[in-house]
Formats: structure tokens, C-alpha cells, sequence
């Protein structure tokens, strides 16, 4: 009796079967190479240079170990920078956490069907158009001649908006000059980052707990603060990550609307590009790692990933 004839790449198969962690690990050579090569190298090398400084003479890169290019950071014009860009990310978040969630919730526990379709096409459509595009689009919007100006004197309410504009530190000569607007921008573009983690870690909490809590006499409120919050505060976690951090790093959204004020990103552009100070822009970029890197920490502490 004859043997059947071996498929191509049959050995390879078997024995690819035979050992699931060589298949695992030829699956993941390609991706962890490129993670390690391009994204874990990048930051390598701007740790390295955040150590070198710029000689003030020669405006050359002294390739020396020193701590002086950061303690520029510690500069009253740097550490506001970094004051003001840690306020706006930390503010953006909350208000979108605030805004994002009864979205969620409605459309997880509410949304069925065509519904839930819906609502995924109307959190998404936003981010297939242009990122430029939606920022330029609102520059245009708040300006002192846009239609929210119009729309504000059309209502008789334009000596409310031109008293939140004289609010010092935050107010302008128009939404699209203040940091009232560049907030507003932030959380627009943002926005679906935080809905769907929030809607996804709603889904997964159980109706039968709400139940429960609604028969043991709770008030609405109190089932929110001890069943809804801390079952979906993964979801808020996941998505505050995502918009404290595309806000701590973000460049344009600042320099097209808002104040002339640099954000940090703003001060790695200008750095690098326009002063030449690779060594203080790259210290200017460990600042949003180590300050993820804490807020992580605390988070993990604070047990928000045990139910991931």
C-alpha cells in the first residue's frame, strides 16, 4: 500500500502544530522587531539626547553626560508650559468623561439593533475625516465672525459669551484666540476616545446587579456611586489615558486655535525645528512619559485594571 504523497508545507504545518509557541512566536517576530526597533528605539534615543546640551556659543550639540538641560525645565517659562499643558489635558478629560458617559450608558443599555449601529456610525464618522480639516473647520466656527457668534447674538446672549471671554487667563479677543476654544477643540477631537472604552465597559456590567440594588431600596444616585461607577471605571480609565495623553503630546490643535501660549508639544516643534535645541526638545518629551508613567502607576494601584 502506497503512502500519500506530502502536501507542500506539510512538515512546516505539523510542526508548527506540535509547538503552538514557535507559531506564537513567528506570529509575533515581525510586530515585537518594529516595536522594539522603531518605537522603543525612537524613545531610546531621545532619552539619550535629553542627557546631551546645546552649547550657547557654538549652538552645537556637546555630546556630554549633564542634568543641565533639565533643570531648564525647571525654568518659570518652561515649568509653565508644562503647568499650563497638564491643566488643559487633566480638564479635557473630565469634561470628557462627564460628557462622554451618559452617551455610553444610553447606548449600552438602551441601544439595539439598527440603534447601536447607528450610534457606532455617528461616534466614528467624526474621526474618518481630516484631522487638519476638523481643526481648521472649527478655527472657523469660534472665530469672532463664525456662526457660534452669530448664534449667540441671534439668542441675545452675546454680553454672556463676551463676559466668559473677559474671564482672565482663559477668555480672548474671540473663541477662536482663547483658551476657552482651544478646550473646546481638544474636546471635540477626543471625544470618541473616551465614548467607546466607557460604552464598552458599561455593556459588560450586569442587569441583574442593577435590579438587585433598585429591590434593596437604593435611590438612583446611590446604585450610580456603588454598582454603575466602579464596574465601568476600567472603561473611564482606558479612555481618560487616551485623551490625557493625545492632549499632553498634541501640537496643532493649540497652534492653529487658542492663545499664542506654547504647549508642551508646541515647545518640542519649536525646539527641534525653529532653535535647533534637540537636547532640550527631547527633554521637554520625557515630560508626558513620565507623567503617563505616574498616572499608570496610579491607577494600577488604585485597582482601575483588575476587572480589565
Amino acid at each position: 500500500m502506497t503512502r500519500p504523497p506530502r502536501r507542500p508545507g506539510g512538515s512546516l504545518a505539523d510542526a508548527l502544530w506540535r509547538r503552538p509557541g514557535l507559531l506564537a512566536a513567528l506570529l509575533l517576530a515581525l510586530p515585537v522587531l518594529w516595536l522594539v526597533v522603531v518605537y522603543l528605539g525612537s524613545l531610546a534615543a531621545l532619552l539619550v539626547q535629553s542627557f546631551y546640551a546645546l552649547d550657547d556659543f557654538s549652538g552645537l550639540v556637546v555630546e556630554e553626560f549633564t542634568l543641565a538641560t533639565y533643570a531648564q525645565l525647571f525654568t518659570a517659562a518652561n515649568l509653565a508650559i508644562i503647568q499650563r499643558t497638564v491643566l488643559m489635558a487633566a480638564a479635557v478629560t473630565l469634561a470628557s468623561a462627564v460628557v462622554a458617559f451618559p452617551i455610553a450608558y444610553v447606548a449600552a443599555r438602551y441601544a439595539r439593533g439598527w440603534r447601536k449601529a447607528a450610534f457606532y456610525l455617528a461616534v466614528m464618522l467624526p474621526l474618518w475625516s481630516s484631522y487638519l480639516v476638523k481643526v481648521y473647520a472649527w478655527k472657523l466656527i469660534l472665530a469672532k465672525e463664525g456662526i457660534l457668534t452669530w448664534a449667540f447674538a441671534k439668542v441675545g446672549l452675546t454680553p454672556l459669551l463676551e463676559a466668559v471671554l473677559a474671564i482672565p487667563g482663559i477668555g480672548g479677543n474671540s473663541l477662536s484666540v482663547s483658551y476657552i476654544g482651544t478646550f473646546l477643540v481638544f474636546l471635540y477631537v477626543w471625544l470618541p476616545y473616551m465614548i467607546l472604552p466607557m460604552q464598552a465597559a458599561l455593556e459588560r456590567v450586569p442587569t441583574n446587579l442593577l435590579d438587585a440594588s433598585a429591590d434593596l431600596g437604593a435611590r438612583p444616585g446611590e446604585t450610580f456611586r456603588h454598582v454603575i461607577l466602579p464596574l465601568a471605571l476600567p472603561g473611564v480609565v482606558a479612555g481618560s489615558i487616551f485623551t490625557f495623553s493625545l492632549t499632553l503630546g498634541d501640537y496643532i490643535i493649540p497652534q492653529i486655535v487658542g492663545s499664542s501660549r506654547l504647549f508642551i508639544g508646541q515647545a518640542v516643534y519649536t525646539q527641534q525645528g525653529t532653535a535647533g535645541n534637540v537636547p532640550l526638545a527631547a527633554a521637554f518629551t520625557m515630560v508626558p512619559i513620565a507623567i503617563m508613567g505616574l498616572y499608570l502607576w496610579g491607577a494600577k494601584r488604585a485597582g482601575a485594571f483588575d476587572a480589565l
